[in-house]
């Protein structure tokens, strides 16, 4: 049916996402409407709620419902979100999260692979290069290749066809066939076979023949002449031989099995190297080959001198070099590179050359505006930090060129450098010149005064929080009187630090190191009982000066162990002790909980056994574990969850509806002390729980200093790995507070990753705590509260990669901020 009237569809649709009744974690039952469009930030303090509604409301719905599209046999082959705990989420779209911390790769991934520029380049080196014939002469560029036509050679006539991009491919038809395009061979460690030569070989001296399935080994290694009961070191050549190199040869013998009885086995001899072999082919499973890698050690493949590629896939030459050589190069020097190649093929090539360049340039400028311009394509992967995977990800989801999707960013700041923030907006911009939606959880302020629209969480943190706190422009959420990130927004609040005592001056502690990766030799003198702060762009060295040479230097030293390389010298006298309090997950299943790990579980257990009902019932402190004692809950079996099977749909993690998350049965439910069970107990926050055990003393001394740590709003029963990087870091921090610290090193990795600049505040005061008590601090940081507090800066730099290496800036944060060739420098004057 035709109308004269056009029906105008401009400018329709919901111009917002309408969440309802949200009651993820924290979250008390909530409402908030999250314009689309537009970049929108998330605030609050840690453990507020914040990732609960990015990532547990907002990114969970968008990729369930995504997914709910598919058919039924294309969601079984999908890992799935949970449906959220909401009562309504409306006008969600496909969602994406750039999560805080990404995925380790595999060992096939490369900067270069996951960036995608390596596959410009062997696009690169598959038309614009000088191929070589099977006679070994060079041809020059022609546009044969891109017609995909054969070449022949003007020297020996040879007619050949040259490789495509994929035979350039170290992941595929390229790949080093020694090592197979992994860069590494991992061969059997001799001195793992046998690793105390004292023993016999009746007493167990070859390790691999423990292994399942070698077992007999030594029984006939002695019928082919090898004496077992004398010790390995006493074997002859040609007897050591047999034990490692021995032929695959039968032999008939005795096997004694446990009730007494006598086997006769014709069993094929394995040599303590072909057991590792065998057992190696045969592992099914993670812990199998666990087992077996204690056996291997890896080195650079000899072939491919770790390039992954095979003999012919290096023999393309662009410029006069190869592609192994050119993605040695870090992404600035190849960017650099790259625009001079157009020159280097004949005038009918420039066309298709200024193209092939033009698009890999164009997708490296959001990587070097990310700051990882010092990335070599040849890093692999899985040695990236964090923020530096992070990064990547984000510079990918830009060139997807996607439109109408939501991007959560799962506080994207980590890692960077003042310096390297603007370019993150930059790519925030373009997604939104797409027509997407950008959600950021962030605490840096100068992204999130940058938001079109902000929401801040609060206004405490656990039970504290979950609630709206403040909600609109940058603008109002700062006017706002209930707002606690305003007045940072605004510039009226400032992150102070008590300087409170010092330890006397104790001299400095000395390290020189020789050079390594692009870190040229070093210099450091750091001194005693003060706050260091090492700092400069990402890549500048910080992580090859502090956590790879002073602290293994400093244990080597205090073990009096010879020094690592690149640690050349290091001196610190009456030094006994240096902690590496870093980020990483506390414990590995949720068995760990703030009251196992703080100390404080064994003492409540006594505690509770110590009441008159548990006298009664006759139970002692053991029954009251919850991971092996008679009161745990029977069902969940003390973890308080248990796991569906929904068949098509992936397992679901439920609380046991048992014990509500407990982990006790109701028996334990019985057992009273002043009013309260344990299970009630564990359920409180660590500051509320003193109220009611603070009189025991061990237990009120610790969870005092965990309210002094900020730690306060964690439940005791919390399971630990669910633990944000900065909780974790600071309840490592816990045992160590009230101790002389004078002979000690603390050494923080980036400790402000995930903390609201009030938690800064109170990591100020945990460090000054640390000071006052003698110890010596150095901090690896970005974060610029932090740095205009330290009694002496490093700064690295001045880039990063080949770019930094060294110490550009050194002195308190005067001297710095004073110093025109300091990068840190400028935003410290400002």
């Amino acid at each position: 049916m035709a109308h004269d009237d056009q029906v105008d569809r401009t400018d329709r649709g919901p111009r917002q996402i309408r969440v309802r009744g949200a009651r993820v974690h924290n979250l008390r039952g909530i409402d908030v409407d999250i314009p689309l469009g537009q970049m929108v930030g998330i605030a609050g303090v840690s453990g507020s709620g914040k990732s609960s509604l990015a990532l547990g409301v907002l990114y969970a719905e968008g990729s369930r419902r995504y997914l709910e599209a598919l058919s039924t046999y294309t969601r079984r082959r999908l890992t799935q979100a949970a449906r959220a705990a909401v009562d309504s989420v409306e006008h969600v779209p496909a969602a994406l999260a750039l999560r805080q911390r990404p995925g380790v790769p595999g060992v096939r991934s490369t900067f270069g692979t996951s960036t995608e520029l390596l596959n410009s380049l062997r696009l690169i080196y598959s038309r614009l290069a000088r191929h070589r014939c099977p006679n070994g002469h060079y041809l020059e560029p022609t546009t044969d290749v891109a017609l995909d036509r054969s070449l022949t050679c003007p020297v020996c006539g040879e007619t050949f066809r040259p490789p495509g991009a994929e035979s350039l491919a170290f992941n595929s038809a390229g790949a080093c066939p020694r090592c197979s395009g992994t860069g590494v061979v991992r061969d059997v460690d001799d001195a793992t076979l046998v690793p105390d030569e004292s023993l016999t070989i009746e007493q167990g001296a070859v390790e691999s023949w423990k292994i399942m399935g070698s077992t007999p080994n030594p029984r006939v290694v002695a019928e082919l002449g090898v004496r077992t009961d004398v010790p390995f070191a006493d074997l002859s050549s040609e007897e050591r031989r047999i034990v490692f190199d021995g032929p695959q040869v039968k032999r008939q013998i005795m096997v004694p099995s446990k009730n007494g009885k006598v086997f006769d086995l014709n069993w094929t001899y394995r040599n303590a190297r072909v057991a590792v072999r065998e057992a190696l082919a045969g592992a099914k499973s993670e812990k199998g080959l666990a087992r077996i890698n204690r056996f291997l050690s890896a080195q650079t493949c000899p072939d491919c001198a770790g390039s992954r590629l095979s003999e012919a896939a290096r023999a393309p030459l662009v410029d006069g070099i190869n592609l192994a050589q050119a993605t040695e190069k870090t992404l600035q020097d190849l960017v650099d590179w790259l625009p001079g190649l157009v020159g280097t093929v004949p005038a009918d090539m420039t066309a298709m050359a200024n193209t092939i360049i033009s698009q890999m340039i164009e997708t490296a400028r959001r990587l070097l505006e990310l700051g990882l311009g010092y990335l070599s394509l040849d890093r692999a992967s899985a040695t990236l930090s964090t923020g530096e995977r992070q990064r990547v990800q984000l510079s990918r989801a830009v060139r997807n060129r996607t439109t109408g999707v939501l991007y959560v960013l799962d506080e994207p700041s980590i890692g960077l450098h003042p310096s390297n923030v603007d370019g993150l907006l930059g790519v925030i911009d373009d997604l939104l010149a797409d027509g997407n939606s950008v959600v950021v959880v962030d605490h840096d302020v100068a992204l999130l005064r940058r938001a079109d629209h902000l929401i801040e969480i609060g206004p405490g943190s656990g039970a504290d929080g979950g609630a709206v706190v403040a909600t609109g422009s940058v603008a109002e959420v700062t006017a706002d009187p209930r707002s606690l990130i305003g007045p940072f927004l605004a510039g009226t609040a400032v992150v102070g630090m008590d300087s409170g005592s010092r330890s006397d001056a104790a001299g400095s502690i000395r390290m020189t190191t020789g050079p390594v990766h692009t870190v040229g030799p070093l210099q450091v003198a750091i001194p005693r009982g003060r706050l260091t702060v090492v700092t400069g762009v990402s890549g500048s060295g910080k992580t090859t000066m502090v956590l790879e040479s002073l602290v293994p230097g400093l244990e080597a030293l205090i073990a009096e162990a010879p020094l690592p390389d690149p640690v050349r010298g290091i001196e610190a006298d009456g030094l006994r002790r240096v902690n590496l309090i870093d980020s990483t997950p506390i414990g590995v299943n949720v068995r760990s909980t703030v009251a196992t790990y703080s100390g404080v579980m064994d003492d409540l257990r006594k505690a509770w056994a110590g009441t008159d009902d548990a006298r009664r019932a006759g139970y002692g402190a053991g029954d009251f574990s919850y991971n092996t004692g008679s009161l745990r809950c029977p069902s969940c079996s003390g973890t308080g969850q248990i796991s569906l099977d929904v068949q098509f749909l992936p397992d679901v993690d439920i609380v046991c509806p048992d014990c509500g998350g407990s982990r006790f049965g109701p028996q334990a439910g019985r057992i009273r002390r002043d009013g309260v069970t344990l299970p009630q107990l564990l359920g409180l926050s660590v500051a509320r729980a003193l109220d009611d055990v603070g009189d025991i003393p061990a237990v009120g001394r610790r969870l005092r200093t965990l309210v002094d740590l900020g730690l306060g709003y964690l439940t005791l029963g919390e399971s630990t790995p669910a633990l944000s990087g900065g909780e974790a870091q600071r309840l490592k921090l816990a045992s160590q507070m009230s101790r002389d610290q004078r002979d000690a090193v603390f050494v923080f990795d980036e400790p402000t990753v995930g903390l609201h600049p009030l938690d800064v505040a109170t990591l100020l005061r945990v460090l000054g705590s640390l000071l006052a008590h003698g110890a010596t601090v150095v901090v690896i940081e970005h974060d610029l509260d932090v740095i205009r507090h330290a009694d002496h800066i490093i700064d690295m730099g001045p880039g990063g990669g080949a770019a930094g290496g060294r110490i550009v800036a050194t002195g308190t944060p005067d001297q710095v901020a004073a110093d025109p060739g300091s990068v840190t420098g400028r935003y410290l004057a400002r």
